[in-house]
């Protein structure tokens, strides 16, 4: 049976309308190191593809690879393992919002700020490059972000959804998700998002929006 595009979601973006960001090196690609950590392997990597894998990465840097359901070999080290559920949202009811601004190169300091503060997961210098981003401002300050990163043929993921510790509790980065998630519908396509397996207030919240899920999955965080 053929597999789901969005179950090798890494290389389905990267094989895909992402492929212009793709670095190769045979049979394995990656994102640049300043956009995403993300590498994506075969289905069933062998010897050469963990090999091709491990000079992209290049001495002494870590690599992020979607689970391929096989062990690194010898020559890795596995220094995370990071048990994921993959949420869909064909039937949600996104919506856009008012106080909700696109936001630009000129804005990346200030996004990599609160994703340091926030850890909503990998966001880098270059990785607003990747899709759309809106946030949300308060006095001028960004308060509140969230975006797209992978995409897939018909699939867009929802990512980066954060929001300052002085101001949740507010919606904001519902609001935000919501809003994302209007403009991945308005092009046509559906939007999808991973979650951390342990954080079940967002899970409990990503349903009760509509999201249903679709996969439990992984990444592994490797060192050649």
């Amino acid at each position: 049976m053929p597999s789901h595009p969005l179950d090798h979601a890494i290389r389905s973006a990267l094989t895909g309308p992402q492929a212009p960001f793709a670095l190769r090196r045979g049979n394995a690609l990656r994102y640049p190191a300043d956009m995403s950590p993300f590498v994506a392997l075969p289905e069933r990597p062998d010897a050469a593809d963990w090999a091709d894998a491990a000079a992209l990465a290049g001495p002494g840097a870590t690599v992020t690879v979607g689970d391929p359901g096989v062990e690194p070999p010898q020559g890795w080290e596995l220094l995370r393992r990071i048990p994921l559920l993959q949420f869909t949202g064909e039937g949600i009811a996104a919506a856009p919002d008012e106080e909700a601004v696109r936001l630009g190169l000129d804005d990346v300091p200030e996004m990599l700020a609160l994703a340091e503060a926030t850890r909503p997961g990998p966001f880098l210098p270059r990785t607003i490059e990747m899709g759309t981003y809106l946030g949300i401002r308060h006095e001028g300050r960004l308060v509140a972000m969230a975006g797209e990163r992978m995409h897939i043929a018909g699939w867009r993921e929802i990512s980066a959804v954060c929001t300052d510790r002085r101001w949740r509790g507010k919606g904001l980065g519902t609001r935000l998700l919501l809003a994302v998630a209007a403009g991945i519908q308005e092009r046509g396509e559906t939007p999808f998002l991973h979650v951390l397996a342990e954080n079940t207030k967002a899970v409990g919240l990503y349903e009760s929006l509509g999201f249903r899920l679709r996969l439990s999955t992984a990444l592994l965080v490797l060192a050649p």
